[in-house]
């Protein structure tokens, strides 16, 4: 499911020719997934810190 509607916005964005979009899209993945797997863990305040 989530990987088709990642597909689907690289697919939008490379056909409105919106290249510069792809790092900002890319990066929010990452940050997102790196609050997500810092949730619970003891490395959870230094990152919150970041933002």
């Amino acid at each position: 499911m989530k990987a088709s509607i990642l597909k689907e916005v690289f697919e939008f964005l490379w056909s409105k020719k919106k290249f510069w979009l792809i790092p900002v899209v890319i990066i929010l993945l990452l940050v997102g997934f790196l609050i997500i797997l810092t949730e619970g863990s003891a490395i959870a305040p230094f990152i919150y810190t970041l933002f």
